[in-house]
């Protein structure tokens, strides 16, 4: 049986990833961990929280903490409650934080254009469905483990 090693290159990619979206961070003069929460709120506004950004984006609770705090001061973000909902924060972009998520967006889009060159529309959809399955994967054995722990 031939090993199925299939992030081989995912240093690779995360090298790539950070070679097209850190000349944004130098530009605007804000963190990588401040970019990624921008961009993740501008490409799913469906998940607004820091909950959301933690639990989908596996990052550690008190670094996104620390750049919704920074983001918050510089004016890029603001937090909204629902009526009768103290408890959660939804996070709002700012209009001062456009030029950032457009120029990230751009990155992001040179990136994918790198990753997926040479791939069918067909393949690339292949490929979307596929990573979705690995992901439902991942996230099915830590709830399956994080119930373990209790």
């Amino acid at each position: 049986m031939i090993p199925l090693n299939i992030w081989e290159h995912q240093n690779a990619i995360k090298t790539l990833y950070s070679n097209c979206v850190g000349n944004i961070c130098s530009k605007h003069h804000i963190t990588r961990m401040e970019l990624d929460i921008l961009l993740f709120l501008a490409n799913n506004p469906c998940y607004d929280t820091a909950t959301d950004i933690i639990e989908i984006r596996y990052l550690s609770k008190s670094q996104v903490s620390a750049s919704i705090k920074l983001l918050e001061a510089e004016g890029y973000l603001r937090k909204e409650y629902s009526s009768g909902n103290r408890k959660t924060a939804h996070l709002k972009i700012c209009g001062k934080a456009d030029a950032i998520i457009r120029d990230g967006q751009s990155a992001q889009e040179q990136f994918l254009s790198v990753m997926m060159r040479g791939f069918s529309q067909e393949e690339i959809h292949t490929m979307r469905q596929y990573n979705g399955r690995i992901r439902a994967n991942i996230n099915s054995y830590f709830k399956d483990n994080s119930k373990e722990e209790r």
